[in-house]
């Protein structure tokens, strides 16, 4: 799923997060991710210093695909670095490269029809889950005699149940709280006579409430005032509506269900032509803003600048407003890989999974073909080790064990700008064995539909990151495969001596990134090209 990005405390118990916290009110510059520690004085990445390295070396064109719910492909600083596929004449109704996808000029949409209908909203996988067993099992009492695979399946859907009622019971109660927030604070706003873009803090301090529930939004308003304007915090509460009445009527409604539009025989798993060439589709914001990330044009005066400075992207649209669908990701995987990814950025995650071996099948499909797959770790603030995010690394059996690990992936975790224990993203989560690295993903700006740029926070910003190094390891250094380019990354890693913040078990405890990843650290783009130069003067 494509989800919100931090957790924060709100109307008194944990929520998810759309008003700011202490890493969000940084005055660092919007391009802070790509700059240096030692001269600018933030853990960027180092971006710009590994370009004074490559000034004058040749590079070439990478593809990355950008699996996600949509891009903008016209945006202003994308058009220009957008894969296009040659072979395919736009607009003629004909698969005229004979891959089996009809128009795919820059890519392809598996959550939609050759109508031009596209699925926006689906189910959370376990509400689909539980529409599937509920038949089945919701009468079963714990005597009931049942075989040893109906017995597993019995204990997973109670887990499942346990879950299921969880998340109803947070997106119920923030559906009250933000309704009623919204609309005291909506009356305000009337009454003050302002639009919300033009209301300010002196206004809000000069209005007299007329009811509790108005001197409650007023407390909170103020709270969050004090490092943000109006227009942004009434922006976030209008999303927290919007997130949490989506909870409601499509993640977690089981009557719900969108399949239909897609057309497909949905349980045939092999079946792989289906969808439509719209990759924008109707809600292009996360993707749009992952893509830019990693190759908005760069050095053009506008807008950002990307990582990687000499990319194609490739938009493979499959997650909609909800959890994706295994089979739609393993699809995406080898599209991509098929049509010449050499790097894909995966910026989803779930917690369950309905078909894991066929995506399994997908990433070996990848790693055959010397493909890097970049996944973002999850913005739950848990540990990987022990509540699983899917798709991940490690390939199982049907028993969940493990059976072995995927090469070609790197799973990444949030850091924030910050120098001291709050370095680490306060929602991303990590793993000492299951999260590989870490990189920023606090207040990253990027583009946005209609060639607008927007802050975001979340691991689904970390790993476009580490896909656009990726991209331009493999630029400056084709002769590098998939498996080195992850060896040259995990190792030139920038290492951190300090203790970092972190919840495990509902607690803060204070910890060393060594102990909660793999490498202990964050990636590094200047390390990574000494490491490269270094790497292939030792193979000569």
């Amino acid at each position: 799923m494509i989800g919100t990005s931090r957790l924060c405390t709100l109307i008194g118990i944990a929520l998810l997060p759309f008003f700011g916290s202490a890493q969000s009110k940084s005055t660092n510059p919007p391009n802070w991710y790509n700059l240096d520690y030692q001269t600018d004085g933030v853990r960027g990445i180092s971006t710009e210093k590994a370009y004074e390295l490559l000034k004058g070396r040749s590079s070439t064109p990478v593809i990355v695909g950008v699996l996600d719910g949509g891009v903008d492909y016209k945006h202003e600083d994308l058009k220009d670095v957008m894969w296009t596929n040659k072979k395919e004449t736009a607009g003629d109704g004909k698969d005229n490269d004979g891959n089996g996808y009809i128009d795919d000029i820059h890519g392809w949409n598996f959550i939609g029809n050759a109508a031009g209908e596209n699925v926006q909203y689906d189910n959370l996988e376990v509400t689909r889950l539980i529409r599937l067993y509920e038949p089945k099992y919701i009468s079963v009492l714990p005597s009931t005699p049942l075989s040893e695979e109906e017995r597993r399946e019995f204990v997973a859907y109670q887990k499942m149940i346990s879950d299921y009622t969880s998340k109803l019971d947070q997106a119920n109660f923030g559906n009250t709280n933000y309704g009623r927030l919204k609309e005291e604070l909506d009356i305000i706003i009337k009454k003050i006579g302002k639009d919300p873009k033009d209301v300010t803090k002196a206004d809000l301090d000069g209005y007299t409430a007329t009811s509790d529930r108005q001197k409650m939004a007023l407390r909170m308003a103020n709270r969050e005032l004090a490092n943000t304007p109006f227009d942004k915090f009434y922006k976030d509460l209008e999303d927290g509506v919007k997130y949490f009445s989506g909870q409601t009527k499509y993640h977690l409604n089981k009557a719900y269900d969108s399949r239909s539009i897609v057309g497909d025989n949905y349980e045939d798993a092999s079946e792989r032509n289906y969808g439509n060439a719209d990759i924008k589709g109707p809600d292009a914001d996360h993707g749009t803003h992952v893509a830019g990330i990693i190759g908005a044009k760069r050095n053009n005066g506008i807008g950002i600048d990307g990582v990687a400075d000499n990319v194609q992207i490739m938009g493979v649209r499959l997650v909609p407003d909800g959890d994706e669908r295994d089979k739609d990701v393993a699809n995406g995987i080898r599209y991509a890989v098929e049509n010449g990814a050499k790097v894909i950025n995966m910026s989803f995650g779930k917690g369950y999974a309905y078909n894991k071996e066929t995506v399994d099948e997908a990433v070996k499909y990848a790693d055959e073909h010397d493909v890097l797959l970049i996944h973002a770790a999850g913005n739950d603030a848990k540990d990987n080790d022990i509540v699983k995010n899917y798709p991940m690394k490690y390939y199982t059996d049907s028993l969940g064990a493990v059976l072995g690990e995927a090469s070609n992936w790197i799973t990444v975790g949030a850091t924030s700008s910050g120098l001291d224990d709050d370095l680490l993203a306060s929602f991303s989560n990590y793993g000492y064995k299951s999260v590989d690295v870490f990189a920023p993903g606090v207040k990253i700006n990027s583009t946005m539909p209609e060639s607008t740029y927007k802050e975001q926070d979340g691991t689904s910003m970390a790993a476009p990151v580490v896909a656009g190094l990726a991209a331009l390891l493999r630029s400056y250094y084709p002769e590098l495969s998939a498996k080195e380019v992850k060896s040259i990354i995990l190792k030139s890693v920038t290492k951190i001596d300090d203790k970092v913040k972190v919840q495990i078990d509902g607690t803060t405890k204070k910890v060393y990134l060594d102990e909660i990843s793999v490498t202990g650290g964050i990636v590094n783009a200047k390390r990574a090209v000494e490491e490269a130069n270094n790497y292939i003067q030792t193979k000569k």
